[in-house]
C-alpha cells in the first residue's frame, strides 16, 4: 500500500472510534522522517482535546491497527491535538475559522511574497478569499501550499 492508501484505510478505521467519543478527525499523516515512519492522527472536540483524550484514542486505534495490520513497515503512532497553529484543509475548517488571521504559504509569489498573514474571509472551490491591509484578495487554491491559523501575541 502507498502512503495515500494507508491514510485512507486508517481513516476508515478511525471513524467509528472517534464518533463514539464525539471527537473530530482533523488530519491523518503517514510520513517518513529519517529512517522512522510516523502515523500521526490529529483530533479535536469542542472545548479542546486533553492528554487523556489522546491516550484513550491511541489505545483504541492501536488495538484496531494491530488487528487489521494495514501498515507493513514499523512505525510510531502519535495522537495529538491540531495545535494553536492548526492546518486548515477541509471546507468546514475554512468555514469555522472565517474572520481569523491565517498564515499562507504559496507556490508562486503574489506581489513578490510567498508567505502571507491575512484575515480569512471565505473559500470557494477555486479561490481563498482573504483581507490584506483592508483589501480583499482572491488567491487561487492551486497556488496555496498550506494554510495555518496564525498565532497572534
Amino acid at each position: 500500500m502507498n502512503k495515500k492508501q494507508i491514510v485512507e484505510q486508517v481513516t476508515k478505521y478511525l471513524e467509528p472510534i472517534l464518533e463514539e467519543n464525539s471527537f473530530e478527525l482533523v488530519d491523518v499523516e503517514f510520513v517518513k522522517e529519517g529512517p522512522i515512519y510516523y502515523l500521526r492522527i490529529y483530533i479535536d472536540k469542542e472545548g479542546g482535546i486533553t492528554i487523556d483524550d489522546c491516550q484513550k484514542t491511541s489505545r483504541a486505534v492501536e488495538k484496531v491497527l494491530d488487528e487489521k495490520d494495514p501498515i507493513e513497515n514499523p512505525y510510531t503512532l502519535e495522537v495529538s491535538s491540531p495545535g494553536l497553529d492548526r492546518v486548515l484543509k477541509k471546507d468546514k475548517d475554512f468555514e469555522r475559522f472565517k474572520g481569523s488571521m491565517v498564515d499562507i504559504k504559496l507556490y508562486e509569489s503574489i506581489d513578490k511574497k510567498k508567505q502571507l498573514q491575512v484575515k480569512l474571509v471565505a473559500k470557494t472551490p477555486d479561490y481563498l478569499i482573504v483581507e490584506d491591509e483592508g483589501h480583499e484578495v482572491q488567491i487561487p487554491v492551486k497556488n496555496i501550499a498550506i494554510v495555518r491559523l496564525a498565532i497572534m501575541f
